[in-house]
């Protein structure tokens, strides 16, 4: 339905029909945010969402969550989808809609279903001259819409009730189906008012399945088998869309037929189970796990299932990919090398075929055991030595099982978090595509709401923290009980690699004095400092033992330049890429 169209018309507010009294827009909405699977709503009230923020804590099961501010209850939402399959977040009408716009870009960028609800003006001001607060003064209420509508897949103006169900469904079953986020303005006049189209529960979706085209499916499989047959030594590499394609089990399937070595690009760590025994480590060019990269990039076949090639996953168009060698297997399309595409081929379909047709050929995975040597073990530092990165992070292994979860922020914990060796059900997510700083923090309140069952361990920069630190405090209310490694070394450090100037320098914080100003002794949370190993050691003991139910905040002291050698090697090159010269006219 055409939105735009839906604004210019004046709404006129059903009578009260005794009848129907339970059947109010608010209350459908909240049921079908539970039929969906979202138990809890990240928000931030305002005078436009208030009544629609009756209705959803009415509904016994939607918990609904305060957030400090848009941003992050966008993060959370963000973070939440991750970990369940879609969030929802809730706020007011241009001011709240705006603030909540970085976040729900990233969740586009991430392909993930969020549910972004505005309240918004009183429908009996649309369509006519006047001039609403939260607005730009402007007596056009199409801003807002504008503004999400590149960064949703589906957008609902809801301000009359006679097409208020419609609206509403469309475009929660579009997020579902899309994997992208909606955006739904509710008139601030609206959740409580009965109308009959709202006189039932909703009735639960059914998303019609993606079937691939059979005769094209068949074409696609018969050209990569013939393919992949005739290789000396195939490999297999694990992209992000593996998770919007739902294709993760029909990639473990291919690789147990194949038994090709299997690599993952860094955005879709996690995706792939790590204790695979013909998993190698992560691909990414000149900064690949080790041995990764030697692996791949001799090969002469590789499938890329699910691959996104940007100026940071390539290392400044850096790899030594021939298109040649590829199978690039995207969501709904297949295309073998520089021959044939085929459209409407949907990827766990075909990789699930494609498994019945490959020969074993292991002899990638075979060199791959011939050269390869354990990685080394850094040195233990002395005493009273100031603690080092790769030490942290060597700790921060062995804290990881399946019941854990690791949330790496932008910055350098993407590539020192990118070395863990994930445990089977150990999770793990980062923001790649998008890179906004400050995610971490959003994220880790809505993944921890989620995944209750595991203990969420962020590790999260100074200056990323700074960006979006308040909702520590919603994180301490909600009772959680994190592992967060604040790493100070005074800086954007990523941005240094790349470019460095005095703007990368910030402002130090005495950042364990502000989480225990925050925490002010309601609810469960400890705060350490650490410099050594020794103090890493027992705040860590203490974290995961009599700690183990609080919120633990370790801020722990690193050097301004002890960095990961792949981030020296990383941001050299897409400086490179950034500071090329324009192309001569």
């Amino acid at each position: 339905m055409d939105t735009a169209n839906n604004i210019g018309s004046v709404a006129t507010p059903a009578p009260v029909n005794p009848a129907c009294s339970s059947g109010t827009l608010g209350r459908h909405l909240a049921r079908r945010l539970v039929e969906i699977g979202v138990r809890d709503v990240f928000s931030v009230p305002g005078d436009f969402n208030l009544t629609l923020l009756d209705h959803l804590i009415a509904e016994p099961n939607l918990n609904l969550v305060g957030c400090c501010n848009e941003l992050n209850a966008g993060y959370a939402a963000d973070g939440y989808a991750r970990a369940k399959g879609v969030g929802a977040c809730v706020v007011t009408f241009t001011v709240g809609g705006l603030s909540v716009l970085n976040a729900i870009a990233g969740a586009y960028s991430e392909n993930l279903p969020v549910i972004c609800i505005v309240g918004g003006p009183n429908s009996n001001d649309y369509g006519t001259n006047r001039i609403l607060h939260h607005t730009i003064g402007l007596p056009d209420f199409s801003q807002e819409l504008r503004c999400f509508q590149t960064v949703t897949c589906n957008q609902a103006v809801v301000n009359n009730l006679d097409d208020a169900h419609e609206l509403i469904d469309t475009a929660i079953s579009t997020a579902l189906k899309e994997s992208k986020p909606v955006y739904i303005s509710i008139g601030c006049n609206l959740p409580g008012i009965p109308h009959p189209t709202f006189g039932r529960d909703p009735v639960p979706f059914f998303l019609a399945p993606k079937i691939s085209n059979q005769l094209g499916l068949e074409a696609a499989v018969e050209a990569a088998a013939e393919f992949l047959n005739k290789a000396v030594k195939p490999v297999l590499v694990g992209g992000p869309k593996l998770r919007v394609a739902k294709a993760q089990k029909a990639f473990v399937e291919l690789a147990d037929a194949s038994e090709y070595p299997i690599a993952v690009m860094p955005s879709a760590k996690g995706l792939v189970p790590e204790n695979h025994p013909h998993f190698i480590g992560t691909y990414w060019g000149a900064i690949s796990t080790s041995f990764v990269g030697e692996i791949v990039e001799s090969a002469d076949a590789y499938v890329f299932a699910g691959p996104i090639f940007n100026d940071y996953s390539s290392v400044g168009y850096s790899l030594l990919i021939k298109k040649e060698k590829a199978i690039i297997v995207q969501p709904n399309r297949v295309t073998i090398a520089n021959g044939p595409s085929f459209g409407w081929v949907f990827m766990a379909d075909f990789l699930s075929a494609l498994a019945k047709r490959l020969k074993k050929n292991c002899t990638a995975h075979e060199n791959y055991s011939r050269i390869y040597v354990p990685s080394g073990i850094p040195l233990k530092c002395e005493k009273d030595e100031p603690l080092r990165v790769n030490v942290l992070f060597k700790h921060i292994q062995e804290m990881l099982s399946g019941d854990s979860a690791v949330i790496a922020e932008t910055g350098d914990s993407w590539f020192n978090c990118q070395k863990l060796r994930l445990p089977e059900n150990c999770g793990y997510e980062f923001q790649m595509q998008y890179g906004s700083i400050g995610w971490s923090v959003g994220a880790t309140l809505g993944y921890a709401q989620a995944a209750k069952d595991k203990r969420v361990i962020a590790c999260i920069g100074d200056g990323s923290f700074q960006v979006t630190a308040q909702d520590i405090s919603t994180m301490i209310r909600c009772g959680q009980r994190t592992i967060i490694f604040l790493i100070n070394n005074g800086g954007y450090t990523i941005e240094v690699e790349i470019h460095d100037g005095p703007y990368n320098v910030i402002k130090n914080w005495d950042y364990t004095a502000l989480v225990d100003a925050i925490h002010n002794g309601e609810g469960k949370c400890w705060t350490a400092k650490v410099r050594t190993e020794e103090e890493l050691t027992e705040a860590i003991a203490t974290a995961t033992g009599a700690q183990k139910d609080s919120l633990c905040f370790i801020e722990v002291f690193v050097h301004k330049d002890d960095t990961s050698k792949e981030l020296l090697e990383w941001g050299s090159r897409v400086s490179a890429a950034n500071g090329r010269p324009p192309n001569p006219q």
